[in-house]
C-alpha cells in the first residue's frame, strides 16, 4: 500500500497525515472487495523493515491499526469478514497484539471473505521461521528431511490455510516485490498503478481485476495446453 508519504509531502503535509488518509483507502478497498466477491484479500500493513522508520511514524502506524480494529470490527462482523494476521505478531506491543488476537477470535466463524493483515511481516523472515520450525521437528524426530517437499514446507508458513494470491497490486507506481509473500507469489500476476494508496478506491480495484481477466495464466505450460488446443494432453 505505497504512496502515503509521497502523497502527503506533495501537499505540504506530514507523512503521518498521509497514513491517516491511507486508512480511508483501506476501508474503501475492503468494502469494495467484499462487494465484488473477493474471497481473500491480504493487505501489507507493516513490514519488518518499517520498524526502522522514525519512532513517531511507527507509533502512528501502530495506532492506526489499533484504531481500525476497534472502529471497523462491527462492520467487519456485519459483512461476514474473517480477520487473520501474518507476521511476527509478538513483536507488537502487548496491547496491540492482544487486540489483533481478539479480533481474529471474534471473527473466526465468518465465511464471506477473509481479510489478512500482514503486520511486522517479511517474506524472507516467514521462510526462515518455517525452516526453523521444520528443523526443530527434525531434531525431535517428528520430521524426516528426506521427505521434505514443497507441500510440507508450505504447511509451516504463517497461515497455510490462505491460498496463494492470484493478483498482486502495487500502488504508487512501484515495481518491486518489497519482501512480500515471497514463497506464495511464485505464479501470481502483478499489476501496478500510478495511483497513490491514499487515492486508491473501488474503481482502481475494478481496473486491476479487469486487467487480470485479460491475462493468460500458464503455470509453466504452453498457451495451447492451457486453452486445451494443439499440443495439449487429452
Amino acid at each position: 500500500m505505497d504512496g502515503n508519504g509521497r502523497w502527503a509531502e506533495r501537499r505540504g503535509l506530514s507523512r503521518i497525515q498521509g497514513h491517516r488518509e491511507g486508512l480511508e483507502a483501506v476501508r474503501a478497498v475492503v468494502r469494495g472487495g467484499h462487494e465484488l466477491g473477493i474471497r481473500f484479500l491480504t493487505l501489507y500493513a507493516f513490514s519488518l523493515e518499517n520498524w526502522n522508520r522514525p519512532k513517531a511514524e511507527v507509533d502512528e502506524l501502530m495506532r492506526l491499526l489499533d484504531h481500525y480494529l476497534e472502529v471497523e470490527i462491527e462492520e467487519v462482523m456485519r459483512n461476514g469478514i474473517q480477520l487473520r494476521a501474518i507476521g511476527r505478531i509478538d513483536s507488537l506491543s502487548p496491547a496491540l497484539a492482544e487486540r489483533v488476537r481478539k479480533s481474529i477470535e471474534r471473527t473466526s466463524q465468518n465465511r464471506e471473505m477473509t481479510l489478512v493483515f500482514a503486520v511486522s511481516y517479511g517474506g524472507r523472515a516467514e521462510i526462515v521461521d518455517a525452516a526453523r520450525e521444520l528443523m526443530r521437528e527434525a531434531e525431535l524426530g517428528k520430521a524426516d528431511p528426506e521427505s521434505l517437499d514443497e507441500k510440507t514446507f508450505a504447511a509451516h508458513l504463517y497461515d497455510p490455510e490462505v491460498p496463494d494470491p492470484d493478483l498482486l497490486i502495487r500502488s504508487g507506481a512501484e515495481y518491486r516485490i518489497s519482501n512480500f509473500l515471497l514463497w506464495q507469489i511464485a505464479y501470481t500476476e502483478i499489476y501496478t498503478t500510478d495511483a497513490m494508496w491514499t487515492d486508491f478506491r473501488k474503481q482502481h480495484l475494478v481496473e486491476a481485476l479487469l486487467d487480470y481477466q485479460g491475462r493468460e495464466r500458464r503455470f509453466g505450460m504452453t498457451g495451447a495446453q492451457v486453452r486445451g488446443g494443439e499440443g495439449a494432453d487429452a
